[in-house]
């Protein structure tokens, strides 16, 4: 029997004055960084994995060696594991996408922490461990291919907490091509857009032996002609799969015809708001207002189920852009709509606008709370003002009455799908202090 590893993904606190740690019977979507972990790490390891949102964590199992994955959401919640581990004597090891943008702070709360993508460190860090000579950083170099990844230990998992109608988590592509001033995700992993090749990905579809599947890639169709070869290679599978892409795809019939016949179930899109001057304040030039009809249109004709998500908080919006969003969204009987306020991430170019102008509030709280607080001082409104007119938005979007005026009845499976994940988002939105986490647990 080798050395025991214990690998956690944590989950998070209630809120920032409420630390419960939230807390699932179930959920639908099959977590990909555990198993994927578990693959890459060497067979004399004894590997345990725990999904806390689903799993009860217990720090009596005595593993050799504690590996904690994690975002910032999750963050606090990892250093209190971390902090009872390290208690007993027990090393802790930490990476993720906190980690690559908090190093300094992740540092101080565990043994070793590592910065970027696994593979290149990931046997490194565990040999060190094992020979009680962890270094305190490592940094891994960007790997130029993802090709001939291994196959994620979903075995290892255990798959009665995620539902009947279990939905795995996939990757057909690292980072992201576009440039939008608000967001992280081109910056996690150092940048840098790569695709796996379509045989890899279609043999991980064959492993999870499941006809559900979600590519939590940032943007899906970020290559579009690769993004063409993979949806063919899926038709024969007969899956049903979501996936995250740019909203002006929609508008490629040839692109849209691939995608339905290939069993698209779902696409999430950051539409962000329906303001020209906002959509260009935010590099975000690509997103065509005029085309907003069509594209969801387009959708609707195919039968295929779509969420939008809106920012909230940008200098050019004025006060009626709450309402004015919410009638769209009514008129176009859009399924599921995210709202969101706009945060200074670290390392984008509005945290650094934000950082010049004095403009940043909580910073220490910043992706830890996500939809509690507005963490900058807007233009055209107050904090307290943003914080509250996004909540009721999604107490009037997720309202009895609007569901039923917007979604059509559930006779297929993408409104059922609308239907569940309205259902869950006014659970959300009747919590005194909404916790707005976007996350995709529901499709």
């Amino acid at each position: 029997m080798g050395k025991k590893l214990l690998i956690i993904q944590p989950s998070h606190y209630a809120s920032r004055t409420n630390r419960t740690v939230f807390k699932s019977k179930t959920r639908a979507l099959v977590p990909l960084a555990l198993p994927y972990l578990a693959a890459l790490t060497p067979k004399d390891w004894d590997v345990t994995l725990v999904d806390e949102q689903v799993q009860d964590l217990s720090f009596d199992t005595n593993p050799d060696v504690v590996a904690i994955t994690t975002w910032t959401v999750h963050s606090l919640r990892a250093y209190d594991i971390a902090a009872e581990f390290r208690n007993r004597g027990i090393p802790v090891i930490m990476g993720g996408p906190h980690i690559w943008f908090h190093p300094e702070e992740a540092a101080k709360h565990c043994d070793a922490i590592g910065i970027g993508e696994a593979e290149p460190i990931w046997p490194q860090m565990l040999a060190d461990a094992s020979a009680g000579k962890l270094e305190k950083i490592y940094r891994a170099p960007q790997m130029t291919s993802i090709a001939s990844l291994p196959i994620p230990h979903w075995h290892k998992l255990d798959l009665s907490r995620y539902g009947h109608f279990k939905t795995f988590s996939l990757m057909s592509s690292r980072g992201c091509p576009m440039q939008c001033e608000f967001c992280s995700e081109r910056l996690y992993l150092g940048g840098g857009f790569r695709v796996r090749p379509v045989e890899d990905v279609v043999e991980e579809i064959k492993a999870t032996g499941s006809k559900y599947v979600f590519f939590g890639d940032s943007d899906f169709g970020g290559k579009r002609q690769h993004a063409m070869n993979l949806m063919e290679a899926m038709i024969p599978l007969k899956v049903r799969w979501s996936a995250l892409w740019t909203s002006f795809l929609c508008n490629d019939d040839e692109y849209m015809d691939v995608a339905e016949r290939s069993g698209l179930l779902h696409v999430n899109m950051g539409i962000e708001s329906i303001n020209r001057d906002t959509l260009k304040g935010m590099n975000k030039k690509f997103n065509k207002v005029e085309k907003y009809s069509e594209m969801l249109a387009n959708l609707r004709k195919r039968g295929i189920s779509y969420s939008l998500n809106f920012i909230f908080g940008w200098d050019t919006e004025a006060p009626g852009v709450f309402e004015s969003t919410l009638d769209f969204l009514h008129k176009e009987k859009v399924p599921v709509a995210y709202f969101n306020i706009l945060c200074p991430e670290k390392g984008t170019m509005f945290f650094e606008r934000m950082k010049a102008e004095d403009r940043i509030l909580r910073l220490e709280d910043i992706g830890r709370f996500p939809g509690e607080f507005c963490h900058i001082k807007p233009k055209n409104f107050t904090p307290q003002e943003i914080e509250k007119n996004v909540q009721a938005m999604y107490e009037k979007f997720y309202s009895v009455k609007s569901m039923l005026k917007r979604l059509p009845m559930p006779t297929t499976q993408a409104n059922i799908a609308s239907w569940i994940v309205n259902i869950s988002q006014r659970q959300l939105a009747q919590r005194a202090q909404g916790d707005y986490n976007n996350n995709f647990d529901s499709f």
